[in-house]
């Protein structure tokens, strides 16, 4: 039987704030309720956007409050060679291709690539799935219910290696997904339309689908998310049970009383038993700073 496993993959770009932290607890909540494994990714693969010593001051500030990982903390800048070997079988059976044309260029094609201009040569050519015609992917999100999308319409060959060198998110998540044999996908409702293009590539792979749970964002009171507002401010390490309660209840989770000398430890351990996944709201939450 497979065990059950889930993760938290925070992306470098900065300290961890309440945005990072209510995904960090609602993905904890879902592994641990049935009694499954929680791992840790460092999603690094953007090194343009890193921030010297993120990584680290995220890893510790989620030890501060409490949260115990399992298995080894793995990070995407370590992975090159397990990316670049899907890509190499995505190219060999004709399902990635070469692309040249350039940002204006798929301006000018609506922002959608389905065919690559004749004749434009460049040094640093990015790599695209290539997308058929009629490409349909549906999934079921705990959250937010039936999901479907036409990919070759919605997004188009979509890209998995950028023009910079860098990696694509769609292609090292799903990779690393499999390779660490995740059974379930607990993230931000940002990523709910990135998911039918993952299970597309997971296909192509021969990589099993996970179960997707997409849990509300946090918005400012201009509706903006979090990460990118300036509202976002780091959560406080001294006091962690004051957050902890806090994304409890962005969560849609009923308050509850814990003992005054509770650690964090302690409140995630009653959290997992009174957690509800039924109570998760669909829409963003707003924070007033």
């Amino acid at each position: 039987m497979q065990t059950r496993r889930g993760r938290f993959a925070p992306s470098p770009t900065g300290p961890l704030h309440p945005g990072s932290l209510l995904a960090a607890l609602g993905s904890w909540l879902f592994a641990r309720r049935g009694g499954g494994e929680w791992w840790l990714r460092v999603e690094d693969v953007d090194r343009i956007r890193e921030v010297p010593g993120a990584a680290r001051d995220q890893l510790e500030t989620l030890a501060a409050f409490g949260f115990v990982h399992d298995g080894p903390i793995v990070r995407q800048s370590d992975r090159d060679v397990l990316y670049a070997e899907a890509l190499d079988r995505l190219l060999a059976d004709g399902h990635a291709f070469e692309c040249h044309c350039s940002r204006s260029v798929l301006e000018a094609q609506g922002g959608i690539h389905r065919t690559c201009i004749p004749g434009l040569r460049r040094p640093d050519p990015a790599i695209r799935l290539r997308v058929p015609d009629g490409c349909m992917a549906e999934f079921d999100d705990v959250v937010h219910g039936r999901q479907s999308q036409r990919i070759d319409r919605d997004v188009g060959d979509f890209v998995l290696k950028r023009a910079d060198g860098c990696w694509a998110y769609q292609l090292a998540v799903v990779v690393d997904d499999g390779a660490q044999g995740m059974t379930e996908v607990v993230r931000g409702a940002d990523l709910l339309d990135s998911t039918p293009r993952q299970i597309w590539l997971q296909r192509l792979l021969g990589l099993p689908t996970p179960a997707y749970a997409h849990l509300p964002l946090l918005v400012d009171a201009h509706g903006h998310k979090l990460s990118k507002s300036s509202s976002a401010h780091p959560v406080d390490r001294d006091d962690p049970l004051s957050a902890l309660r806090e994304a409890w209840l962005q969560l849609g989770q009923t308050a509850f009383a814990a003992s005054p000398q509770a650690t964090s430890q302690e409140w995630l351990h009653d959290a997992v038993a009174r957690f509800d996944p039924a109570r998760i709201p669909r829409e963003a939450q707003r924070i007033v700073p």
